[in-house]
């Protein structure tokens, strides 16, 4: 036997040091991850909630808790005709992604229409809103990065009697209300 092939044998054969508490190191890693990770399944909200803004129907599907507010991603399903006021994000890029349906958006003095498959950027302070189109409803999901107050905001403002959202209360969750939905 020649002798690197003797080394290497005989190395396989003799445990290493240490690889005890590697094997431990990675058995907790791998625990942790199994933790941290969720799946979400279709048509259900994060934490088995309903959230609605009158136009649609929101599920939460990965926190801000979850991503070191580093991301917050919500699924519009249902989307009607009307949507959001014209509004702008201070410190949130949002991207949007259309799953199903036909949606209009207004980004600044762009307006664009988009179909299944189709995605769109919403950069900070930018103006922009959106709503569905076709003749039957869409569905829509929206990343905010960071999360900032996005959580919060869908939480009060999707609820039976929201509060009036005026500049204030825009004002209150980094956004800016600029006007109506060009699209109402």
């Amino acid at each position: 036997m020649k002798r690197r092939a003797f080394l290497k044998t005989a190395a396989a054969l003799v445990p290493a040091p240490g690889f005890p508490a590697l094997a431990f190191a990675q058995a907790a890693a791998s625990a942790q991850t199994a933790e941290r990770v969720h799946l979400v399944p279709a048509g259900e909200d994060r934490l088995g909630e309903s959230h609605s803004r009158g136009f649609s129907s929101i599920l939460f599907k990965v926190l801000p808790s979850e991503t070191g507010a580093g991301l917050f991603v919500i699924e519009h399903k249902n989307l009607v005709k009307g949507g959001p006021p014209l509004h702008l994000h201070l410190y949130q890029e949002e991207w949007f992604y259309v799953v199903e349906g036909t949606v209009l958006f207004q980004v600044g003095d762009v307006r664009k229409t988009l179909r299944g498959g189709d995605s769109l950027l919403g950069p900070r302070n930018i103006p922009h809103t959106f709503s569905s189109a076709g003749d039957k409803p869409g569905r829509l999901l929206i990343a905010f990065t960071p999360a900032g107050k996005m959580e919060e905001f869908f939480r009060v403002t999707a609820v039976p009697n929201p509060p009036n959202q005026d500049a204030a209360f825009f004002r209150r969750y980094d956004m800016e209300l600029i006007g109506p939905s060009p699209f109402a």
